[in-house]
């Protein structure tokens, strides 16, 4: 369908002559608005290849017109209005370590700030659109353990509370937990412990027995199947540092079930067991957790996790999936917002 209209040209004081705005289309653009805002919403649903196809456009046209219907919300909405609580997050986009930053707010559930890097530099941009006094009025940030976030938002936002994820303080004993695992089957691949010792020898079938059981040592006792129990049994009764290992993996993952002071009591125990385990992974991954203690009793007594993040980059990987890349970050940007933003894209003519 194509609409045709006499425009008016003027003469403008500072862009000499050219064509009056019409109330159907943005200015300078061969597309009305009812169809740019039709191919933002096919290309939030479907691949960009397709929408391409279905509108008969070319394939930078589609990040130009993402790009221009994301201004025009800018222009007319506050995303930054009223934020309290956050959480801040890096995904990777692209290779080649193309990263983009992402804040999104608690108690909305949306995304409302997302620049490229991944650095404290890049996060300050987000500081400086929110501007100090609003900065001021943020009350608890969720992240990882990043320093260049802590730096930032110890510098910024003075009056946050930062909560730290227990995802990720668990993935570290998770890793500990790894390294005991890789030294066990190094132990038996390599080096057999003669039987007159008075300890079993180790075997090719130890190794392999061990090799195995990663995936039962870690995931959570709920969810293990039977033959991961018996693999278990298996590491408690053949090598009890191994064993140690887990249960302290455990320990750690029930300081973030109970929370609260409950918590921070089972951590202070923790803490003491780690660092008398004679492992030195987990004597190193003790200090790791004293050195973030702050923000992980914040978490223990706030309960401000970034899963709600996680669940925002899964959905931001999944819009770059289907358009099968960007070619820059801001149209990956400008769909994002529009898609996991306040605002998301409605079918013109529809309400």
């Amino acid at each position: 369908m194509f609409i045709e209209a006499e425009a008016q040209r003027v003469q403008c004081r500072v862009h000499g002559p050219t064509v009056a705005q019409v109330p159907w289309a943005r200015h300078d653009v061969g597309h009305t608005r009812d169809f740019d805002a039709m191919a933002v919403w096919l290309t939030v649903r479907t691949s960009k290849s397709a929408t391409c196809q279905l509108l008969r456009v070319a394939w930078r046209t589609i990040g130009s017109i993402i790009t221009r219907v994301n201004n025009d919300v800018e222009a007319a909405v506050d995303r930054l209005a009223g934020l309290r609580r956050i959480g801040i997050d890096e995904i990777s986009y692209k290779r080649g370590h193309r990263y983009l930053i992402v804040v999104v707010d608690h108690d909305t559930g949306r995304l409302v700030w997302a620049g490229p890097g991944r650095s404290e530099a890049a996060l300050n941009m987000f500081f400086d659109e929110l501007g100090e006094q609003r900065a001021a009025d943020i009350t608890h940030v969720s992240a990882d353990m990043a320093d260049w976030i802590a730096k930032a938002v110890a510098a910024r936002a003075p009056n946050a509370v930062r909560c730290a994820d227990p995802f990720h303080v668990v993935a570290w004993a998770i890793e500990a937990l790894d390294i005991e695992r890789r030294r066990a089957w190094n132990q038996a691949k390599g080096r057999k412990i003669p039987e007159s010792s008075g300890r079993r020898g180790r075997t090719s079938g130890d190794s392999r027995q061990i090799a195995r059981s990663r995936f039962a040592l870690w995931k959570n006792p709920d969810d293990l199947n039977r033959r991961q129990r018996h693999q278990l049994d298996w590491i408690a009764k053949t090598d009890p540092r191994l064993w140690r290992a887990y249960l302290l993996k455990e320990g750690l993952r029930y300081v973030f079930a109970v929370k609260g002071d409950e918590g921070k009591d089972a951590l202070d125990r923790w803490l003491s067991w780690a660092r008398r385990s004679q492992l030195e992974s987990f004597i190193h991954l003790a200090k790791r957790i004293t050195k973030h203690r702050e923000a992980i009793d914040a978490n223990l007594e706030h309960g401000l996790s970034q899963g709600l993040i996680e669940s925002t980059n899964t959905k931001i990987r999944l819009l770059t999936r289907i358009a099968f890349g960007f070619h820059g970050p801001q149209p990956l940007i400008a769909l994002a917002m529009l898609a996991l933003g306040s605002h998301p894209p409605r079918l013109p003519g529809r309400t």
